[in-house]
C-alpha cells in the first residue's frame, strides 16, 4: 500500500491507455454501453467499475489509479498468504515483500488499467483454490467460481490461470468430488464470459499493433519459468521448512505455483504463433506463482546454513537488492518519463509549439488518443479533420471527415499543428491518412517540432513561410 501511494501523481503525466480509461470512464453508461459494442470490450467491465469510482469522486489522476493500488494490496496480501500455508510463516512474508518490490508490479499498482484488479481475483481465486483442495467445502468453489468469473471479465485472458490451476489439481491427485468441484465452477466461469469473448473476436483489429519479440518477450518468459522451475527445485531437497498448518503433504508451493508461472504466459505465446497477442501484461498474474516459489527457495537458503557469514551475505544481498528496487527502480517508475507516450507531455508540446486558432491533424487517426482529456477545443485550437467526437460517435477515437473535406479545410489553413506517429501510420493506414499526407507534402513545409516518446508534434507552414 505505501509504495502504491508513493508518488501516485507521477507529475500529472497520463499514458495513453490511462487516457482512454479516462476518457471511457467519463462517459455516461449508456454512451459507454454503446461504445463497447464495437470497441475496447474486454474492458468493459472494468470501465463501469470505473465510471462508479469517478461519480463518488472525481478525483483526477489520483482516482484514476487509486483503485490499482488497493488491488494490488490485496494481491500482496493473497501471494503472502498462500506462501504462508504452502511453505510457512517465513515464506510466506518473504513471497509477500518479494511480491510487492517486484518492479512489473510496482509499475501496475500506479496504473489506471484493469491488470492489477485481474491479478487480485486471480490470486484469490488460487486461495480458494488451494483451500478447497484441503476443505472440499462447497463454498470454496462458489468464492472461487466469482472471483474467476470476475478476473476473466475484467480481461479475458485471465481464463488461462484456469488452465494452471486445473494443473494444479491434477498433479495433487484431487479428490473425485474436488475436481468435479472444479469442473462445475470452470464451467460456470467459461459460460458468464462466452458472450463477451464472442463480442471481441470482432474487435481483433485493436490488436493488431502487437509483436511478439523473441529477443524480448520470449526470453523474459524463459528467464521467468527458469527461475520458478530452479525455485520448485531448491525447495524440494527437503520435505518441510517449518510449520504448514494448513495443507497436506500433496499440496505444495510448487505444485500451485509452478503451473501458474508456466502456463498462462507459456500458452499465450503459442497462440501468438498463430495470431500475435502475447503481452506481459496480460498474464501479470503469472508473477504471483515466481514470488511465493522465491519465497520458499529464500526461506530454504536461509534455514539450511547456519554459518554467520553466509546469512550476513545473504542478507547484504537481500538488503542491495531492496535498496536497488526502491531507490533507482523506484524513483525511476514514479518519474513521468517512465511510461511511454505521455499524454499530458504530447498536449504540453501541441500547447508550446501551437497557437489559438491553429488547427491540429492527428496521423494516424487513433493517436487523437493523446488528446482525450485534453482536446484541442480546450487549448483553442480546431481538430480539422474530426467529424463527431469519441463519445457522440460511440468510438474511441472520434470518427473523421470525408477526405475532401479534410482536403478542403487544410487548404484554408496557412499553419498545422501535426500528431503522429510514424510506426502506426504503417498498419493503420486509411484513405483519410494519405490524403493528409499528400497535402502536407505537397503545400507544406515542416517548420519546427519537438518529439515525445514516439510522438512527433510539427508546425507546418504553407508555402515555406514558417
Amino acid at each position: 500500500m505505501v509504495l502504491g501511494l508513493w508518488g501516485l501523481g507521477r507529475q500529472g503525466s497520463l499514458w495513453q491507455d490511462e487516457a482512454v480509461t479516462y476518457d471511457m470512464a467519463h462517459r455516461s453508461p449508456d454512451v459507454l454501453w454503446a461504445t463497447l459494442g464495437g470497441a475496447d470490450a474486454v474492458h468493459g467491465l472494468y470501465y463501469l467499475f470505473m465510471h462508479a469510482v469517478f461519480a463518488c469522486w472525481e478525483g483526477g489522476v489520483i482516482a484514476l489509479r487509486l483503485p490499482s493500488v488497493l488491488a494490488m494490496a490485496l494481491a500482496a496480501w493473497g501471494v503472502g498468504l498462500l506462501g504462508r500455508w504452502l511453505a510457512g510463516p517465513v515464506a510466506g512474508a518473504m513471497a509477500g515483500l518479494i511480491f510487492a518490490l517486484w518492479p512489473t508490479v510496482q509499475r501496475y499498482t500506479q496504473e489506471g488499467r484493469s491488470y492489477a484488479l485481474v491479478t487480485a481475483a486471480v490470486v484469490w481465486a488460487t486461495v480458494c483454490l488451494v483451500q478447497a483442495l484441503v476443505s472440499s467445502r462447497r463454498r470454496c468453489w462458489v468464492v472461487y467460481a466469482l472471483l474467476a468469473a470476475t478476473a476473466c471479465l475484467l480481461h479475458e485472458f485471465a481464463v488461462l490461470a484456469l488452465v494452471a490451476h486445473g494443473v494444479t489439481l491434477a498433479w495433487s491427485k484431487a479428490s473425485r468430488p474436488t475436481a468435479r468441484g472444479w469442473v462445475i465452477a470452470c464451467g460456470g466461469v467459461l459460460i458468464t464470459l462466452a458472450p463477451l469473448g464472442w463480442v471481441s473476436l470482432g474487435q481483433t483489429g485493436q490488436v493488431a499493433w502487437i509483436e511478439v519479440s523473441l529477443a524480448g518477450d520470449l526470453t523474459g518468459y524463459l528467464l521467468l519459468a527458469v527461475l520458478g522451475l530452479l525455485c520448485h527445485m531448491l525447495v524440494r531437497r527437503r520435505a518441510g521448512m517449518g510449520p504448514r498448518p494448513y495443507v497436506t503433504h500433496r499440496v505444495t508451493a510448487g505444485r500451485v505455483a509452478l503451473p501458474l508461472v508456466v502456463l498462462p504466459p507459456g500458452l499465450l505465446l503459442l497462440v501468438s504463433l498463430v495470431k500475435p497477442l502475447y503481452v506481459d501484461r496480460y498474464v501479470l498474474y503469472s508473477l504471483a506463482g515466481v514470488c511465493v516459489l522465491a519465497g520458499a527457495a529464500c526461506t530454504q537458503l536461509w534455514q539450511s546454513t547456519r554459518q554467520r557469514s553466509v546469512r550476513a551475505g545473504f542478507a547484504a544481498v537481500a538488503g542491495l537488492a531492496t535498496v536497488t528496487l526502491l531507490v533507482p527502480v523506484g524513483l525511476h517508475l514514479r518519474s513521468a518519463s517512465s511510461r511511454s507516450d505521455d499524454a499530458t507531455a504530447v498536449t504540453a508540446a501541441v500547447k508550446d509549439l501551437g497557437a489559438p486558432g491553429d488547427p491540429v491533424i492527428f496521423l494516424p487517426e487513433s493517436r487523437r488518443v493523446w488528446m482525450l482529456r485534453t482536446p484541442p477545443a480546450s487549448l483553442g485550437m480546431t481538430d480539422l479533420a474530426l467529424a463527431q467526437t469519441p463519445a457522440a460517435s460511440h468510438t474511441l477515437f472520434g470518427t473523421e471527415l470525408a477526405g475532401d473535406l479534410i482536403a478542403r479545410r487544410m487548404a484554408g489553413s496557412e499553419r498545422v499543428v501535426v500528431v503522429r506517429d510514424r510506426s502506426r501510420e504503417a498498419y493503420e493506414a486509411s484513405d483519410h491518412d494519405r490524403r493528409k499526407r499528400a497535402l502536407l507534402a505537397s503545400e507544406f513545409t515542416p517548420c519546427h517540432g519537438r518529439t515525445v516518446g514516439s510522438a512527433r508534434v510539427t508546425v507546418y507552414a504553407r508555402g515555406g513561410f514558417c
